[in-house]
């Protein structure tokens, strides 16, 4: 592979320094040992082209991913483990721990380690993967840890974004004269919005907490009895308690990201992928009951959905590689028109119980964004529980401030009784 990084790579890439690493956590029940890790890490990174790669940027900055057959084994540190919170601080020191992209590889697992239960904490860069990736790669690690016979085939790398866009798409040249224009007026914007220094970044933190099965199985209930989805109460419920603890502060908007498998199927559910489109969702400012907003927003983001034209946004994404850095730039010092980015990543597909061990608990990934706005809460569901991870920073939400939405939002969903978050 000897391919540029898309723009969507490229932005979560961020730079050599500073990567931006995506943290998933299964607490496991029974026997490991580092053998079997190693191996099976072996399997997963001859399977999978973007975990025997190293980055390395052009004369002009711009970052490349290129295969090397000298990238060393996917490393397994363990860690003796404490308690149950311990791998809370273990991620919060895992997200911002940089990978040497130049020597790779582009993962690593941290085992934290006791004689009966142990959580392992699979770390990538957020460049090569999604939330579908990142599941991919625990439910591979896992199927191999305990069938080390299991077969994983190997796939091809696409070479170019361009193995995504149709040719009528490519080679209009009307679309491509409107899409050049349109970068260079962005280059001018965004070098006038990102003059001055850029702003202290805080401590990041993170807030989880799970509704155990009674509460998430009434939740679902009641969202069918009511027409929408749990998506959408998330969405609304994050909106108004965000709206009742910062006012006028709160632009009462969410994006979610949306796996690009559903628009593009050349990428295969297993094959690891970075890029997210991203939907807006808005909360209506008139003045109705909870559920006839959620019912709303279920309709307003299968209509975003249905909207989007990946693959024309993939070639409009190419046009924009010579502003990528001041994008990120802009990320770095503006607030956004947005309380927070929510991704639900649904009822995760791995098993739960194995002949050699149990898969106790999986906890929602996190990762800590270097943005102005860090706001990120991501949602998933796993042996009937939901897992809730909010990550953000002191210098753009205060945590006490950010705890008190949290309490707002399950407030405002049918739980009970509510649980206190977990502090980190």
């Amino acid at each position: 592979m000897n391919r540029k990084l898309i723009l969507g790579e490229r932005i979560m890439y961020v730079d050599a320094a500073a990567t931006v690493n995506c943290i998933f956590t299964a607490r496991i029940r029974g026997v490991l040992t580092l053998e079997g890790l190693i191996y099976a890490l072996g399997k997963i990174q001859q399977k999978h082209p973007l975990l025997g790669v190293v980055i390395r940027e052009d004369e002009h900055g711009r970052p490349y991913f290129v295969s090397d057959i000298k990238i060393p084994p996917i490393p397994v540190q363990i860690v003796e483990r404490q308690d149950d919170d311990h791998w809370q601080a273990v991620s919060a020191t895992e997200w911002h721990r940089t990978f040497d992209v130049r020597k790779g590889p582009l993962a690593r697992v941290i085992w934290l380690r006791s004689d009966e239960v142990s959580e392992l904490l699979l770390v990538l860069p957020h460049c090569i993967c999604d939330g579908t990736s990142i599941l991919t790669l625990m439910r591979e690690l896992l199927q191999v840890l305990d069938k080390p016979e299991t077969v994983l085939i190997p796939y091809p790398s696409f070479e170019s974004i361009h193995n995504f866009i149709p040719d009528a798409l490519s080679s209009n040249w009307k679309l491509k004269l409107k899409l050049w224009l349109l970068s260079k007026v962005a280059g001018l914007v965004l070098a006038l919005k990102t003059k001055g220094p850029q702003p202290v970044q805080g401590k990041h933190y993170m807030i989880r907490w799970k509704l155990d099965k009674t509460a998430t199985t009434d939740l679902i209930t009641i969202c069918k009895i009511e027409n929408t989805s749990l998506h959408a109460a998330f969405s609304l419920a994050f909106m108004e308690a965000h709206r009742h603890v910062m006012g006028a502060a709160s632009h009462g908007k969410v994006i979610c990201p949306v796996d690009i498998r559903r628009f593009i199927p050349e990428i295969k559910q297993d094959q690891l992928f970075a890029f997210a489109p991203i939907a807006e969702l808005s909360m209506s400012n008139i003045t109705t009951d909870f559920w006839t907003k959620a019912r709303q927003l279920k309709t307003d983001l299968t209509k975003a959905i249905e909207k989007m034209d990946v693959r024309k946004l993939l070639l409009t994404s190419e046009y924009f590689h010579t502003a990528a850095t001041r994008m990120v730039d802009f990320l770095k010092k503006t607030d956004g028109t947005h309380d927070v980015t929510l991704s639900n990543m649904g009822k995760l597909d791995i098993p739960d119980q194995y002949e050699t061990f149990e898969l106790e608990t999986l906890y929602s990934p996190s990762a800590a964004f270097p943005w102005r706005n860090a706001n990120t809460l991501v949602i998933s569901t796993f042996r009937g529980q939901t897992d809730f991870s909010f990550i953000s920073c002191e210098s753009f939400l205060e945590e006490t401030k950010a705890r008190a939405i949290v309490r707002k939002m399950q407030e405002l969903l049918p739980i009970n009784p509510v649980h206190e978050p977990v502090h980190q």
